[in-house]
């Protein structure tokens, strides 16, 4: 029996169609997939597909719109073998990587996608980005998913969701992951790199949590950031968590001022997350003084995490309502092959 997949449209330019006299953009209608993207019956699968009551702008995806995905997964998962989420590019990352957490031993591909041009655009990569990511989610060994976790899949290349930033808005090649490799490669063939695929062990079932808390806050840090500033974010009511972006591999200026508000909002019970502004490499507190510093007072680091998967986990974290005296060092634990 072919592997049956669920194409979920949540919105973005993916789902877009521009009308080829007055060039305006309307919402593709999915039910006419396969008519439209003639190419999808070449496939060994078959694809149903559901979408939002009203397809959401990616720049106003919020956690509620996670929850509606998981949701989803959770209601079809019995039934399909595979999931492809369609999104808008600009908090793809986000999204991924926020469901990577919610979806605890997940043993079937969940792979986004999207598009930088509409479906209907002439030069659009929307039909290549949506083949494979459909392909992908059906690849099997023996009836066995190949790809047992939340995946991000554009220009030829598949990664780890909770790996992934957003670092072009003007090329094909709109994501990296420059902390972890692809985790496929696709040309003449999809090569897969099998050694790095999360393998779900578990014998526990498929779990979905729905709780996330939204009462965390980002500050980057830059060289005149004022006390006034930081003091703000760190007295927003009900703020519980915060992550401090800082330089390098988690260096902070070592201002009285910086160091005593960090201390103040730790005792207050306050997390305070340290993840790095660079691209590439991680947070490594005990390399230098200044980072050892906030090591000192109790900073959680997020290694070589994204800000968006340190975001996400913490929103997830705060959901579950793990105990303060746990929550350091599962932050600081590899979940869904976050951290390296």
């Amino acid at each position: 029996m072919n592997p049956q997949i669920l194409l979920i449209y949540t919105g973005g330019t993916i789902g877009m169609i521009k009308d080829p006299v007055t060039a305006s953009l309307h919402v593709f209608d999915f039910t006419y997939l396969l008519e439209k993207i003639p190419e999808i019956n070449l496939l060994d699968c078959s694809i149903d597909n559901i979408s939002f009551e009203t397809p959401i702008d990616s720049s106003n995806i919020n956690p509620s719109h996670w929850i509606e995905i998981a949701r989803i997964i959770e209601q079809k998962y019995a039934v399909y073998d595979g999931f492809v989420v369609l999104h808008g590019s600009d908090t793809m990352s986000y999204s991924a990587s926020a469901l990577s957490f919610m979806l605890e031993n997940l043993s079937k591909p969940v792979i986004f996608t999207g598009s930088q041009l509409p479906i209907g655009d002439l030069r659009t990569d929307a039909k290549e980005n949506l083949i494979t990511a459909i392909q992908i989610a059906a690849l099997q060994n023996n009836n066995k998913a190949i790809i047992n976790e939340v995946g991000l899949y554009f220009e030829y290349k598949l990664y780890r969701g909770n790996r992934t930033t957003k670092i072009n808005a003007d090329y094909f090649e709109a994501f990296s992951s420059l902390n972890f490799p692809a985790l496929l490669t696709s040309g003449v063939h999809l090569n897969i790199n099998h050694e790095i695929l999360l393998k779900n062990y578990s014998k526990a079932s498929f779990c979905v949590h729905k709780e996330l808390d939204d009462n965390v806050a980002l500050v980057k840090l830059f060289p005149g950031i004022s006390q006034t500033v930081l003091s703000a974010i760190l007295e927003i009511p009900k703020l519980k968590a915060v992550i401090i972006e800082t330089y390098g591999s988690g260096n902070a200026f070592t201002y009285h001022w910086f160091l005593q508000a960090i201390k103040e909002a730790i005792e207050k019970g306050i997390y305070v997350v340290n993840v790095t502004q660079c691209a590439g490499g991680g947070v490594q507190m005990n390399q230098y003084h200044t980072g050892k510093l906030l090591e000192e007072l109790g900073v959680i680091s997020a290694k070589d995490m994204t800000t968006e998967s340190a975001l996400t986990k913490l929103m997830y974290m705060l959901g579950l309502k793990i105990s303060r005296k746990m929550f350091k060092t599962v932050f600081e634990s590899d979940l869904r092959g976050e951290i390296s």
